[in-house]
């Protein structure tokens, strides 16, 4: 009788053992708009892709609490100005901070397979080192950080900087068009 409470005792502590031990964390990122973040430095946040294709979701990922990138699936449309604010971190390199929307899908092998338009009446750029990437923004874009870059991008309208360093560190490449002014408008 002791020997089957003693086995008895060890299987139920093998599987508290087994049940209650560490998991590992998956490698990959899910293709979600969950945002996941951790404290790099108190004004610091790292953070995954924000994938959207909803207003409300695009919203949230341009907030201050939102994601380094935010990537679209389908065109969208305000009739609001937007905000982009918050100081992010590349997830493959924290020391490089940086914001994107992309308004692009791409393959495997980084082509891009699809463009998009964001439309709004206004969206501001807050965010430091910040970009819009393959694809089209129809209203004004307001420029208010640092190193703001156009890159296969088109902005149907006007590109207005608030400060002198934001319009001296403005870059877009040759593929990258500006229908209206590009003027500094404090």
């Amino acid at each position: 009788m002791k020997i089957k409470a003693i086995i008895l005792s060890l299987a139920v502590g093998a599987t508290l053992l087994v049940g209650c031990g560490a998991k590992e964390e998956p490698t990959t990122a899910p293709a979600t708009t969950k945002v996941e973040t951790k404290e790099v430095a108190k004004a610091d946040v790292v953070a995954t892709a924000s994938i959207v294709n909803e207003q409300a979701a695009f919203e949230n990922a341009i907030s201050a609490k939102g994601t380094w990138i935010i990537a679209t699936l389908k065109d969208l449309s305000f009739d609001k100005e937007l905000v982009v604010a918050g100081d992010f971190k590349n997830t493959k390199d924290p020391a490089v901070a940086q914001r994107k929307i992309g308004l692009y899908t791409q393959d495997d092998k980084r082509v891009v397979t699809a463009r998009f338009t964001l439309t709004a009446p206004k969206l501001t750029f807050s965010s430091p080192a910040g970009s819009i990437e393959h694809g089209t923004f129809k209203g004004d874009l307001y420029v208010t950080a640092s190193n703001f870059q156009l890159k296969d991008a088109k902005v149907e309208g006007n590109v207005y900087f608030t400060t002198d360093e934001a319009k001296s560190t403005f870059k877009m490449d040759d593929k990258s068009e500006v229908t209206g002014v590009k003027e500094l408008k404090k």
